[in-house]
């Protein structure tokens, strides 16, 4: 036995000697790539650590503090998805949108260059109200309504902005798996969000990538019950307002849903005092109206004008 083990180490240090040296054309150097760049020998960053824990932890630091904000954002809509093979993207729209918790949000899109109102739209977590200018409709329904219009713009949901622009740490009925993603392109842990599935299974219902290079929270990803994507926001370019972080680049993508929205931040104000009338959306006189019934079926159109 002893004779076998000195023979393997022999071999092993013969292998290693000429890979090393007379072998050395078949030894390859890889490229470590961090945040797209290069890693210059030496001075490869130090790679963070943290449990589960400490990363739920990190999320409710960055989500308890805030009770309200009102930002002011570029926006660049998308329609359609990676899925459907075409993406159409609109420019320069300005947007204003209002949260308070716990989930009344508000959004007021402009048109490009004219800045007048392309469509307002506001939740407060249970039911949603939309109004698109541009064909005079009004919808209102339930959040969980399925989104089965033709046209994308109709498809918005002031919800699925407050769930992408929000990140909530973990809920009572969700357990947490931490995953270590990390090689030569990135570095990444990803915290799964676990629920109990209908026959008792657990399946994820999240999973929240942090770059490991300063614990920043660069992706969250939605999943249905079946695994399908529901939504995929990435976060860039955190940034402090009133003593609060907050991503300053928020891209969001609801490929079931057939758009996308990138959000640029240019004003926030953190924690500000807000009226109930400033979640109030007013149905427009002569406007069409769309109900979005209970039970997530859609009902028919009505051209009744709004009551006065």
């Amino acid at each position: 036995m002893r004779h076998s083990r000195r023979v393997a180490l022999v071999v092993s240090t013969l292998l290693i000697s000429c890979f090393a040296s007379s072998c050395g054309l078949l030894v390859r150097s890889r490229t470590i790539l961090r945040h797209g760049k290069p890693v210059v020998q030496g001075q490869s960053p130090k790679l963070l650590s943290a449990t589960k824990t400490q990363l739920n932890a990190r999320i409710t630091n960055l989500y308890n503090p805030i009770s309200s904000f009102q930002a002011t954002v570029d926006m660049t809509p998308s329609l359609g998805s990676v899925y459907k093979g075409q993406i159409k993207e609109i420019k320069d729209v300005r947007a204003f949108v209002l949260y308070r918790k716990s989930a009344d949000i508000r959004i007021i899109g402009q048109t490009p260059v004219v800045r007048t109102r392309a469509f307002d739209m506001v939740s407060n977590g249970i039911v949603f109200q939309l109004f698109v200018s541009s064909r005079n409709l009004f919808v209102q329904g339930d959040n969980s309504a399925p989104a089965t219009s033709k046209n994308a713009l109709e498809n918005l949901r002031p919800d699925a902005f407050l769930s992408s622009m929000l990140i909530r740490p973990a809920g009572p009925d969700e357990t947490l798996l931490l995953m270590d993603d990390t090689d030569e392109e990135k570095a990444e842990y990803a915290l799964l969000f676990l629920k109990k599935g209908p026959t008792g299974e657990d399946v994820a219902s999240r999973k929240i990538v942090f770059d490991r290079l300063d614990l920043s929270i660069a992706r969250q990803i939605v999943f249905d019950a079946e695994g399908g994507i529901i939504s995929d926001t990435r976060y860039a370019k955190w940034t402090v307002f009133d003593n609060n972080s907050f991503p300053a680049h928020i891209d969001i993508n609801r490929p079931q849903d057939g758009y996308g929205v990138a959000m640029d931040v240019m004003q926030m104000q953190m924690n500000k005092i807000f009226a109930d009338k400033d979640f109030l959306l007013e149905r427009p006189e002569g406007s069409q109206l769309q109900i979005i019934g209970a039970n997530g079926s859609d009902a028919k159109p009505a051209s009744q004008p709004p009551p006065k």
